[in-house]
């Protein structure tokens, strides 16, 4: 498609997420080249942003996850540049993937979110147990795909479980276990998608239920009555906006016991592979995967 121009598919990257990512860009790579679009693959870890400009690309589809790709590094990079790029903008991207200061500015707004702990290494585990309640979880703050993430269900566990996740990042929280449906929101172009309901046998949702499990069930439709998932993705939509999103994003949430959302973090840039849920939502609309893929490039802008 001539519009584009020369288009570099950003993909694998310095993250943890470097694997997924390689996959969500081969994936968009051929969808975009089906579609006609005049895409190359370019991997920021092995080749300097300044050869974007030197071999004239015009626009830019972000297939990275996670640091230096989702946290408004790249962002940054391609707003100096000048070259149109698809997603969310620089402080949204970093607000996003910053878990504490999403729930910071949630919280400010009215947004639901479970309550949080920060840790550290002088936290008293025992406390934070007492006031979350237990089973909670254990997050790095700014990691994605569940990385370091831990279920903590008795104290005796808890340490191990901070440990895990400060070698992934020096920020972690813990945070109150919803013990409900775990449902997922695709947002395009400032809609939201069909809300998709997950369900795994293991602990929670974590790496390999998303990318490799065979009995991870995505249901959609999502099983909750229309006005309900209305509302939901209404919500999400406002979840989205507040943090200050745009173009494309993936909004994730739980249930509580009174059957009300809890909503847990945004991605700015989620996985676009066969596991993937913003392209399952999609699909469901009747948007193919090619399409997807055409209209997230549509939506691409700078500044």
């Amino acid at each position: 498609m001539r519009q584009f121009g020369k288009v570099a598919v950003l993909m694998g990257g310095k993250s943890a997420e470097r694997p997924v990512s390689l996959k969500s860009g081969a994936m968009v790579l051929a969808a975009l080249k089906k579609r006609g679009v005049d895409a190359h693959a370019f991997d920021p870890a092995e080749r300097s942003m300044d050869s974007l400009v030197a071999q004239a690309f015009e626009r830019v589809f972000i297939a990275l996850h996670g640091r230096y790709g989702e946290d408004g590094t790249v962002q940054g990079a391609l707003e100096l540049l000048g070259i149109p790029y698809t997603g969310s903008g620089v402080l949204a991207s970093a607000l996003a993937m910053d878990k504490w200061r999403t729930k910071l500015l949630w919280h400010a707004a009215g947004v639901p979110t479970p309550r949080c702990e920060l840790l550290s290494r002088d936290s008293d585990l025992i406390g934070v147990a007492a006031r979350l309640g237990l089973p909670l979880m254990v997050k790095p703050v700014n990691e994605g795909s569940s990385i370091g993430m831990s279920k903590v269900r008795d104290t005796a566990h808890f340490e191990e479980a901070y440990a895990l996740a400060a070698n992934y990042d020096s920020v972690v929280i813990a945070e109150q276990f919803i013990d409900g449906p775990e449902l997922t929101v695709g947002i395009l172009g400032g809609d939201a998608l069909p809300v998709i309901r997950l369900e795994t046998p293991r602990d929670f949702y974590d790496y390999e239920a998303k990318y490799h499990a065979a009995d991870t069930r995505y249901l959609i439709p999502c099983g909750l009555p229309p006005e309900a998932e209305s509302a939901i993705q209404r919500e999400a939509l406002r979840a989205f906006a507040v943090l200050g999103c745009r173009g494309w994003g993936r909004v994730d949430l739980m249930l509580d016991g009174a059957g009300k959302p809890q909503f847990l973090e945004v991605n700015t840039s989620p996985g676009l592979t066969d596991h993937s849920l913003v392209p399952m939502a999609a699909r469901h609309t009747g948007l193919s995967f090619e399409d997807l893929c055409v209209r997230i490039l549509e939506l691409a802008h700078v500044g």
